[in-house]
């Protein structure tokens, strides 16, 4: 006798592109370089990356955006976008930001997590990278 998962069954008999009909899980992602260098080089966990991943993670908790349907704050090892660290990028836009401090963090949270606005002048430089 075979058995066959019904997940399965509806997913392939569904076209391709339904599965994106529906709402993302999360509005906004934001991904924080958490990456440390042993070798001495420039990375982001010198630059107090997990200071503002922890800063970050509280204030979405704090204005109620945290959960489906609205915003997760996570780590990331190397981003790959060195020279502009310490960085952070939110998806689904692929907005990347370099930030200093935890008022930038909370520019960042309070004009795009909420409302949906990049932060021009934190905006990681196209060019930059490792």
């Amino acid at each position: 006798m075979s058995h066959q998962n019904p997940l399965q069954t509806e997913a392939s008999s569904s076209s391709p592109s339904s599965a994106d009909t529906g709402p993302a899980y999360y509005k906004h992602h934001i991904f924080f370089c958490l990456n440390e260098r042993k070798n001495g080089e420039a990375c982001c966990a010198l630059q107090g990356a997990q200071a503002a991943f922890d800063h970050c993670k509280s204030r979405v908790k704090e204005l109620g955006l945290s959960g489906p349907g609205q915003v997760r704050v996570n780590k990331a090892g190397c981003l790959d976008r060195c020279a502009g660290g310490p960085i952070a990028v939110v998806y689904p836009e692929g907005t990347w930001y370099s930030f200093v401090d935890t008022s930038d963090i909370d520019e960042i949270v309070e004009s795009h997590l909420k409302n949906g606005q990049v932060v021009e002048r934190l905006r990681t430089p196209p060019h930059l990278g490792r």
